[in-house]
C-alpha cells in the first residue's frame, strides 16, 4: 500500500510530460520564455540545415535584461551557476520558438555545450550545466536527452558565469 501511494504521489507531483505540449510543460513549471535577447556580435541566434538548427551560444540575462556575472568558485556559487544555466536555456528556447514557429516540431534535443566561468580549482561544471540539461528533460523527456560537454573556461563575454548552445532536430 505505501509502494502504490507513494507512486501516485510522484506522478501527481510531476508534469505530465509527453501528454502536454512543450509550451503547457513551461507552464506547468511555471516558467515563460523571455523575448529574444538581440545578436551581440556578428552572428545569427539561429541557423537551420534540413532538420537540424544550431542555436547560438546564451549568457543568461537577468529579469531587468542585464547580463548575470560572475565566477564560479569565486563569487558564484554552483546553485547560481544551474540557475544561470537554467535562464540560457529558457533563452535558446525563445531564439529556437522564433525560428521554427512552435517547440511542438523538437523531435530530439541532441546536443547540449556548457561554458563555465570558472576559477582553476573549480570541477563541478557537470553540476552547473545541469541546470540546463535538466530542463530538456523536464519540458522533453526521453527526447530531451542529449550528448553534452561541460567545459571549464577562464572568462566568457560580458563576464558571464555561464554560457550554453544547443542542437536540436525538427520534424518537417
Amino acid at each position: 500500500m505505501k509502494m502504490i501511494f507513494c507512486s501516485l504521489l510522484l506522478a501527481t507531483a510531476l508534469p505530465a510530460i509527453h501528454a502536454t505540449t512543450p509550451e503547457e510543460n513551461l507552464a506547468a513549471l511555471g516558467l515563460t520564455l523571455p523575448a529574444v535577447p538581440p545578436a551581440v556580435a556578428n552572428y545569427v541566434p539561429a541557423v537551420r540545415t534540413g532538420n537540424l538548427v544550431f542555436l547560438a551560444g546564451q549568457i543568461a540575462r537577468g529579469p531587468d535584461g542585464k547580463y548575470l556575472t560572475g565566477k564560479l568558485g569565486r563569487n558564484v556559487t554552483e546553485a547560481e551557476g544551474a540557475a544561470a544555466a537554467r535562464q540560457c536555456t529558457l533563452q535558446l528556447l525563445a531564439a529556437l520558438r522564433a525560428e521554427i514557429g512552435d517547440l511542438s516540431r523538437v523531435k530530439r534535443i541532441v546536443r547540449v555545450g556548457g561554458f563555465v566561468n570558472c576559477t582553476d580549482d573549480f570541477t563541478a561544471q557537470s553540476q552547473v550545466v545541469n541546470g540546463a540539461s535538466d530542463l530538456f528533460i523536464e519540458i522533453w523527456g526521453e527526447r530531451g536527452q542529449h550528448a553534452r560537454a561541460a567545459v571549464g573556461v577562464a572568462s566568457l563575454a560580458n563576464e558571464a558565469p555561464v554560457e550554453t548552445e544547443v542542437i536540436v532536430q525538427i520534424r518537417d
